[in-house]
């Protein structure tokens, strides 16, 4: 699997965390297990998978890694999120929208990739997986962290 489908993996893990509040280690055995893989090749099945430039042997260590930063270091990011927040709280964001800043903020601290294809990746989730306008939101939080 590549990197990308691993980043929405770990969005959707978080997402799943934030509101099922499930065992973390449940949530990551769930959707990165082999089903999972099945289950995003199916929604691919009519569209092609995008490539990612940054092929790494590591790919699932480093998006685990990611999504157990986001969980363990939640309440601190959402407090750099709602620093940057302009006209809205955090607490007003929907849950995915948390998700995918939560992931991004995570993938900062790793300090492994550079911050352009950080910020590209989940706007990218964002346009997937939000409102039309979400990505903007996304793209000018995680620009100003």
């Amino acid at each position: 699997m590549n990197r990308r489908i691993n980043r929405e993996k770990g969005v959707i893990t978080v997402y799943e965390d934030l509101i099922l509040n499930r065992d973390a280690d449940e949530l990551i055995s769930d959707n990165f297990n082999d089903d999972s893989d099945a289950l995003i090749s199916e929604v691919f099945r009519d569209r092609e998978i995008p490539e990612n430039d940054e092929e790494d042997d590591n790919e699932d260590t480093y998006i685990l890694s990611a999504v157990r930063q986001a969980l363990d270091n939640r309440e601190r990011y959402a407090g750099y999120i709602g620093r940057v927040l302009e006209g809205w709280t955090y607490d007003r964001l929907g849950e995915m929208e948390k998700a995918i800043l939560l992931m991004g903020c995570a993938e900062f601290d790793l300090k492994q990739i550079q911050a352009a294809v950080i910020i590209d990746e989940y706007v990218s989730l964002a346009k997937k997986y939000c409102d039309a306008d979400s990505y903007k939101l996304i793209n000018g939080v995680l620009d100003r962290i």
